[in-house]
C-alpha cells in the first residue's frame, strides 16, 4: 500500500513527508502498520498546519507545535494520543535534523499533558459560539470576544495574551507576537475570527484606553486587564450564556 499523502499537500511539505515514509520502510525496518500510524498521525498535523498558513517544515517552531497540542485538546482527545502525537512530529523531525533539512527539532521542547491528571472538559465548537454572542454595541463585550478569539485561535496562555501590547499585533504578516515562558517571544497565528474581532475592538478601545497606554486589551479603568479580571468575564459569560458553571482560559 502506498505511504504517499492522501489529502494533495504543497511540495515542500508533502516531499520531506515521502522521504521519511521511505526511511521508515527501507532504513528502519518499521512494520506497515507502525508505517500507517506514522503516515495518519503526521498528515493529520500537516493538514492542520496547511490551514494557519504553513507552507514549509522549517517555519515550525515550538509555538506551532504547542498549537498542535492545544487543538488535540481542545478536540477532547485523551493525553496518550497527544503524546503519540508528539512523538511521531518529534521523530520526522529527528529525521529532518539527521538529513540536515533542519538544525532543531522544535517539538523536542514540548512536552504532552500528564497522563495522571485528566484534562478539563474543553467547550465545543457550538458551545463556543454560544459563549462568544455577545452585544457589540458594548465595548466591554467586543473586548471579551476578542481577547476569548485570540486566545482560542492561537492557543495563548493567560500570562500570553494579557501581555500583548497594541505593536505586537502584525496583521499583515497574520501574527502576533506574544512573550512566553522565560520571556522568550515568539509568533502566534493571527488571522479570521480573531482578526476580525481584534479589528472591531481597535475601533472601540479607544473609549476605554488611557492615554499612552500600550496593552492591547485594557480594563474598564483603561489599564492593561489583570489575569484575574480576564478570570472573572469568562466565568461571567459562562454563567451568562448557560454553556457551563464554570469556564475557564483552559477550557479554551
Amino acid at each position: 500500500m502506498s505511504l504517499e499523502p492522501n489529502t494533495p499537500l504543497p511540495n515542500s511539505l508533502q516531499k520531506p513527508l515521502s522521504r521519511f515514509y521511505e526511511y521508515l520502510r527501507s532504513e528502519k525496518g518499521l512494520s506497515l502498520h507502525t508505517q500507517r500510524n506514522y503516515k495518519q498521525q503526521l498528515e493529520t498535523m500537516a493538514e492542520h498546519l496547511v490551514t494557519l498558513g504553513l507552507k514549509d517544515w522549517r517555519q515550525v517552531d515550538a509555538a506551532w507545535v504547542r498549537q498542535l497540542a492545544s487543538k488535540g485538546m481542545r478536540d477532547g482527545m485523551k493525553a496518550s494520543s497527544i503524546a503519540t502525537r508528539l512523538s511521531s512530529l518529534r521523530s520526522f523531525f529527528d529525521f529532518l535534523v539527521l538529513r540536515g533539512e533542519i538544525t532543531a527539532n522544535p517539538a523536542k521542547g514540548v512536552s504532552a499533558p500528564r497522563k495522571q491528571r485528566p484534562l478539563p472538559k474543553n467547550l465545543d465548537v457550538d458551545e463556543v459560539g454560544q459563549l462568544l454572542d455577545v452585544n457589540e454595541d458594548d465595548p466591554l463585550s467586543i473586548r471579551d470576544r476578542a481577547m476569548m478569539e485570540v486566545m482560542y485561535g492561537a492557543g495563548l496562555r493567560l500570562a500570553e495574551l494579557v501581555g500583548i501590547n497594541l505593536k505586537d499585533v502584525l496583521s499583515r504578516q497574520g501574527e502576533i507576537r506574544v512573550i512566553g515562558k522565560g520571556d522568550k517571544e515568539r509568533k502566534a497565528p493571527f488571522s479570521g475570527l480573531a482578526k476580525e474581532w481584534v479589528d472591531k475592538w481597535l475601533r472601540v478601545r479607544g473609549e476605554l484606553a488611557s492615554p499612552g497606554e500600550d496593552a492591547l486589551f485594557v480594563s474598564k479603568l483603561g489599564t492593561r486587564i489583570s489575569h484575574r479580571s480576564v478570570q472573572r468575564r469568562m466565568e461571567e459569560w459562562g454563567k451568562k450564556q448557560s454553556v457551563a458553571s464554570h469556564i475557564s482560559p483552559h477550557k479554551l
